[in-house]
C-alpha cells in the first residue's frame, strides 16, 4: 500500500491502535482522581454540588473506562501477531512487566469499580470512597507498569543477552531503570492536565449556553486551578525529561532540534524548520542563537551530539519528530496561557462570563489530548531505528508477514476504530453536552433486579438524550 514496506505497514498499524488507545486510560487516569476529590470534598463540606459532579462525570468515566478496556486488548495480540520475534527476543522482560500490571492495577480496578459505579445508595459513604479512591489508585499503579515497560525499551538495564533473547538479572533495575521516574510523571501530568482541560470546555460549554449553575461554574473553577497551578509543573518536568533524554538517547535529542552539526560552536534553538533527512541539513531555518545550548545544557556555549555523530542507519526520523515536539511544547505554552487568563479573569470577576476566555477554553478542550498523542509520537518515532534502543532493532523484531497481510489488517483497523470508538467519544461528549443536573441522578432510581452489570450500563440510553 503507497509503496510501503512490511515493516512500516506493522508499524503504523501498531503506533494507529495505541493512538486510539491512549487517550482513553489518559481520562480515565485524571478522571478518577478528579471523582475521588469531589467525592472527599463532598463529604467534608456536605456540599450537594460536589456529589453532583461527581455522579455526573462518573457517568462519562463509565464509558470512558469501557472503550479504553477494549481497545487495550487488542495490543496485547499485536505483541504476538505482528511483533512476534519482539516478543520471542525481549518478552522476558515485557511479558512479566504487563502481567504486574493486571495482577495489581487491573484486579483492583476491577474490583471496586463496580461499588464505585453502582453503589451509591447500596454501601456507607465511606466505603464508598473508599472505593472510589481505589479505582484511582489502580489506574496509577497502571500507568505505573505501562511506563515501566516503556521506559525500560527506551532506557535499558538489569538484563543480558543470551543466544539473541535479553534475560533479565536486576527487577530492580528493570523497575526503576533511569528515565522512568521522568516518563511517570510527564504522562500522569499531562493526564491530569487533558482531563482539567476537557472539564474546562465542558463547563465553558454550558457557559456560553447561558447555563450558569452552581455546579457548571464550580467545574469552570476547579478546571482553571488545575490548568494554572498543572501546567508550569509540567513545563518543568519536561525540561528534566529532556535532559534525561539527551544522557542517555543523545540522537533523539538532536533530531527534534533538527541539530545536524556543532560547526558554528553552540546550539542554536531552532523554530521553524523543514529537516531534510538526505541533505543532512534542516532548511529555512528561524534559530535564536544560543538558545538551544542554554535549553539543553544550561550553558552559553554548551554543546551536544549532533546528528552527523551518528551512523545514518542510527538516525531517528527528524522530519517527523521535529514537529511533532514543538506541537507538544506549542499546546503546553498554550495551556499555561489559558490557566493565566483565567486567574485573571478570576481576579476581575469575570470568569463566568468573559466569552473570549469561554471560547479559549472550549477550544482548548482537545488540547491535551493532542499534545498526549504528539508528545508520543516523539517517544516512539524518536527511539527508532530500535524497539529496545541499542539492544534490539525493530527490523529483527517485526514478524514476517506479507504486505498485502498488513495492508488488509490496518485498513480493517481504521474502519472498525473509527465506527467503534468514534461512536463511543461522540456518545460521550454527548453526555458532556448535558448539564450535570440531567445526568447527576440517572442510575440511581433502578430497582435491585435492574442494576447494572457492565460500566458502560452506569451511562443513560441514548433514548434517554
Amino acid at each position: 500500500m503507497f509503496g510501503l514496506s512490511a515493516l512500516e505497514l506493522a508499524r503504523i498499524q501498531f503506533g494507529f491502535t495505541v493512538s486510539f488507545h491512549i487517550i482513553f486510560p489518559a481520562i480515565t487516569i485524571g478522571l478518577a482522581s478528579y471523582m475521588a476529590f469531589l467525592e472527599a470534598l463532598w463529604l467534608w463540606k456536605k456540599d450537594p454540588v460536589y456529589l453532583q459532579l461527581c455522579r455526573y462525570w462518573s457517568q462519562i468515566f463509565a464509558v470512558n473506562f469501557a472503550m479504553g478496556v477494549v481497545s487495550g486488548l487488542v495490543m496485547a495480540y499485536e505483541f504476538g501477531t505482528n511483533w512476534s520475534y519482539f516478543s520471542a527476543k525481549a518478552g522476558t522482560v515485557t511479558g512479566p512487566l504487563l502481567t504486574y500490571e493486571v495482577l495489581t492495577a487491573f484486579f483492583l480496578e476491577a474490583g471496586f469499580l463496580g461499588v464505585a459505579l453502582f453503589g451509591w445508595d447500596k454501601v456507607g459513604k465511606g466505603l464508598h470512597l473508599f472505593a472510589t479512591v481505589m479505582v484511582a489508585l489502580g489506574t496509577l499503579i497502571s500507568a505505573t507498569w505501562i511506563l515501566v515497560s516503556n521506559s525500560w525499551m527506551q532506557t535499558p538495564v538489569g538484563y543480558r543477552v543470551v543466544d539473541g533473547r535479553v534475560i533479565p538479572v536486576d527487577w530492580l533495575q528493570i523497575v526503576f531503570n533511569p528515565s522512568v521516574p521522568y516518563r511517570f510523571t510527564h504522562m500522569v501530568l499531562a493526564a491530569f492536565l487533558a482531563t482539567a482541560l476537557f472539564v474546562g470546555a465542558t463547563a465553558a460549554w454550558h457557559l456560553l449556553r447561558g447555563e450558569r449553575t452552581p455546579a457548571v461554574k464550580r467545574m469552570m473553577s476547579m478546571a482553571m486551578w488545575m490548568i494554572l497551578i498543572v501546567a508550569p509543573i509540567q513545563i518543568e518536568a519536561g525540561d528534566q525529561h529532556g535532559l534525561n533524554t539527551l544522557e542517555h538517547q543523545p540522537a533523539k535529542i538532536a533530531a527534534i532540534e533538527g541539530h545536524w552539526d556543532n560547526d558554528e560552536g553552540q546550539v542554536p534553538l531552532i523554530l521553524f524548520g523543514l529537516p531534510d533527512m538526505t541533505a543532512e541539513k534542516t532548511r529555512y531555518q528561524i534559530a535564536v542563537p544560543h538558545a538551544g545550548s542554554l535549553i539543553l545544557t544550561h550553558s552559553w556555549n554548551g554543546k551536544i551530539p549532533a546528528l552527523k555523530d551518528f551512523p545514518a542507519e542510527d538516525r531517528p526520523n527528524s522530519t517527523i519528530v521535529f514537529w511533532t515536539f514543538r506541537v507538544m511544547v506549542g499546546l503546553g505554552v498554550a495551556m499555561l496561557l489559558l490557566g493565566v487568563a483565567a486567574a485573571f479573569a478570576r481576579w476581575r470577576g469575570r470568569l463566568y462570563d468573559f466569552r473570549p476566555l469561554l471560547t479559549f477554553a472550549l477550544v482548548m478542550g482537545p488540547a491535551g489530548l493532542i499534545a498526549i498523542l504528539a508528545g508520543w509520537f516523539t517517544t516512539e518515532i524518536g527511539r527508532q531505528p530500535w524497539v529496545v534502543y541499542g539492544v534490539l532493532r525493530t527490523r529483527d523484531a517485526v514478524s514476517n508477514h506479507s504486505v498485502p497481510v498488513l495492508t488488509a489488517s490496518l485498513l480493517t483497523f481504521v474502519v472498525l476504530y473509527v465506527c467503534i470508538f468514534g461512536t463511543g467519544v461522540l456518545y460521550m461528549l454527548r453526555l458532556a453536552a448535558k448539564p450535570p443536573e440531567a445526568l447527576s441522578g440517572h442510575d440511581h432510581d433502578l430497582r435491585p433486579d435492574e442494576r447494572p452489570a457492565r460500566p458502560m450500563s452506569a451511562a443513560p440510553n441514548l433514548g434517554d438524550l
